[in-house]
């Protein structure tokens, strides 16, 4: 006979906190966002994240302009599996190497190249410097390098051959293979230059040094980096080829691999888990999930995990429960499972993080699944809306949006997430489109900006105090209706001045 559990499900929105003493020393410029991301002693963790963001591992959000945009602001990117090997690998290298400062260039022509498809491929990757090599290649022998002023699209006849155009070697700056990033930038500053090619003993291309990297490192004070100074990127494994997919990521320099599954309570992953940590040790963050017990925890954390993530059918694209009756509230998931971390932590003095994964639909809910005891949140529809991520921005009736779909829809074709054998037989997730809200850099700031405000109201300059400070009451309805707006007009300014005029 089945169970029934004498509890609600509740989600982030039936909360409010209770604001809390705040003393002369709770400023926002006090407050630290820093947060465990890998299981450690308490108190200790393996590693941590800046600000508790990750974004999902889904073809709509997580390629690795927006891993490297998010890893700049402090959080991580986890690159989708629901690709072939090779492109996962090459999504994870671009990554590791953005940071390293010398940069493998992606954007390259022939001198014999038409001046056309410079203008072109300036056109598609949004890079103003060309390398110019003698096959075309990122590692070919060096020729020189084409600027976007070295020409005039409209101007100069696009049928001329680039090596009209382009800066040859014998006109450069350069450094050898091997130079050190402290030197390449001593370079740049003393040259004057913005970008310096790095060849190897032969003549070929190894890697260029941009002046505007210099300068991203002393805006992004926050960015989350490996000992190699490299920025953090994470991966998504599935249950079916992982044994071939975890070597390459880990060969490719990622840091966190973490398995995508809708249901993580099951022995497929908990042997995917053991026998990743078994290759990996404590080299490579595992994490995995998703659950929304006590129990779901426990099994997954005794595996060995060192993240667990936290949720079932809450996300905005995700149909599992319409589907198929399983999940559970967002905000009753993370509780009970905060607190199963907790008791583990006391019994064996290890503590595991846990993710919320969905139901996250502002910043409100963000603060809120924080307040209940996640140590960071992973979203989706959140990061698909920047501009960072991969999908075009499209018009549509005057306004801006971007394709977003769920890793358990058709478009996906993600059926090793769900275990379906090969085969979708239904959907867990839509296709849809978000708006587009501009770049991530701005909206994570206005975020965190919040989180750090409400931990002021609270009396916490830490996520840990915030967390065992938090008081949440319930809510009903009725108390939206007062919290919003009443008896006022909002009206357009612009319009009212244009009026006034």
């Amino acid at each position: 006979m089945a169970k029934i559990i004498d509890d609600t499900s509740r989600t982030f929105d039936e909360f409010l906190l209770l604001p809390g003493l705040s003393e002369k020393v709770h400023v926002p410029s006090n407050v630290s966002l820093k947060t465990p991301l890998a299981r450690g002693p308490v108190g200790s963790p393996r590693r941590s994240l800046n600000i508790p963001l990750v974004s999902a591992a889904m073809q709509s959000v997580s390629g690795s302009e927006l891993s490297i945009a998010l890893a700049r602001k402090g959080g991580a990117g986890f690159i989708f599996c629901s690709q072939g090997i090779e492109s996962q690998v090459a999504m994870v290298e671009q990554v590791k190497e953005h940071k390293a400062g010398f940069v493998v260039s992606d954007t390259n022509l022939k001198p014999s190249d038409p001046l056309r498809q410079a203008v072109a491929l300036r056109k598609a990757t949004g890079h103003s410097t060309i390398a110019i090599t003698h096959d075309g290649t990122g590692h070919g022998t060096f020729a020189g390098l084409l600027m976007s002023d070295d020409f005039w699209e409209f101007k100069d006849d696009l049928d001329t051959p680039i090596e009209r155009y382009y800066r040859p070697l014998s006109s450069l700056t350069w450094a050898p293979a091997g130079v050190s990033l402290t030197e390449a930038t001593e370079l740049l500053w003393k040259n004057k230059i913005k970008c310096l090619p790095v060849l190897e003993e032969d003549g070929r291309l190894s890697s260029l040094v941009f002046r505007k990297d210099y300068f991203d490192h002393h805006l992004f004070p926050d960015e989350l980096t490996d000992d190699k100074k490299r920025l953090v990127v994470g991966a998504a494994v599935n249950t079916h080829d992982y044994r071939e997919r975890v070597s390459a990521l880990v060969e490719a320099g990622v840091d966190m691999l973490c398995f995508d599954s809708s249901d993580g309570y099951s022995a497929w992953q908990r042997e995917g888990i053991e026998y990743t940590k078994a290759q990996c040790g404590d080299s490579v963050i595992v994490g995995g999930g998703n659950v929304v017990s006590r129990e779901g925890f426990r099994y997954l954390a005794d595996a060995g995990c060192d993240f667990i993530k936290v949720g079932i059918g809450g996300g905005s694209i995700c149909i599992t429960r319409g589907q198929k009756g399983i999940g559970r509230g967002q905000a009753s998931a993370v509780f009970e499972v905060a607190a199963a971390r907790d008791e583990y932590a006391k019994e064996t003095g290890i503590y595991v993080p846990i993710c919320s994964d969905g139901g996250l639909s502002n910043d409100t809910h963000i603060i809120i699944a924080l307040a209940l005891g996640a140590d960071f949140v992973m979203m989706g529809k959140y990061f698909a809306m920047t501009a960072e991520s991969p999908t075009p921005t499209i018009r549509h009736r005057g306004s801006l949006y971007k394709p977003y779909w769920g890793e358990g829809s058709a478009r996906a074709r993600n059926w090793q997430r769900y275990g379906t054998g090969g085969s979708m037989k239904f959907e867990e997730g839509v296709d849809a489109f978000v708006p587009f809200s501009g770049p991530l850099s701005d909206k994570v700031e206005i975020t965190t900006a919040k989180l750090k405000s409400t931990m002021c109201n609270i009396g916490a300059l830490s996520l840990a105090e915030f967390q065992n400070k938090a008081q949440l009451t319930l809510v009903s309805p009725m108390t939206f209706v007062e919290g919003g707006t009443s008896g006022v007009e909002q009206l357009d300014r612009h319009s009212i001045d244009e009026e006034r005029a």
